[in-house]
């Protein structure tokens, strides 16, 4: 996305996903992947839409209009225009939970998914002992010329893990 200002696509979607945590936390303290799942359908419900339009708008595979954005706002009491404004501040991070705001977070949520899914314990553990040694009190990063390989290494690496995954939805 870069520095830039946001588009006003990505603005409604960052916050139509707000309103849907805004209703998961006022729904249930709690949930499950099979109690979000139930969720989604009631959200979509309240927004009075289908529930696989909801899903293709969290796909990404579907944008919210002028029309949709104003449904949204009244059938969840925002104000006319909230869901085009940017709620968040400028290089706020994402809460936990939150979904992924571009091409290369979406990779490497993927890319972190698909590999628990072929070995759980080995992934858990691999991922536990790299975040571990990045969130060690005091640690400074390591600049990529240091690491093992150096910066093209790492950047080589990033690309052979990329073509070795699934390609993901691109945002229309």
């Amino acid at each position: 996305m870069g520095n830039g200002p946001r588009d006003l696509a990505q603005i409604r979607f960052d916050n139509a996903t707000a309103l849907f945590d805004e209703f998961v936390q006022a729904t249930v303290k709690h949930a499950d992947a099979a109690t979000l799942r139930g969720l989604e359908g009631r959200f979509a419900e309240q927004l009075l839409i289908q529930p696989s339009y909801w899903s293709q708008i969290k796909a990404r595979s579907r944008q919210i209009g002028e029309r949709l954005a104003r449904q949204f706002e009244q059938r969840c009491k925002k104000p006319t225009g909230w869901l085009d404004e940017s709620h968040e501040a400028p290089d706020a991070r994402q809460s936990e939970g939150g979904v992924p705001r571009d091409d290369d977070e979406r990779f490497i949520v993927e890319l972190v998914l698909s590999t628990y899914r072929r070995d759980p314990e080995r992934a858990r553990a691999r991922l536990l002992e790299l975040l571990g040694e990045a969130m060690r009190p005091g640690a400074e990063p390591v600049p990529a010329a240091q690491r093992k390989g150096g910066a093209g290494h790492d950047s080589q690496l990033w690309s052979q893990a990329r073509a070795a995954v699934a390609p993901l939805k691109r945002k229309r």
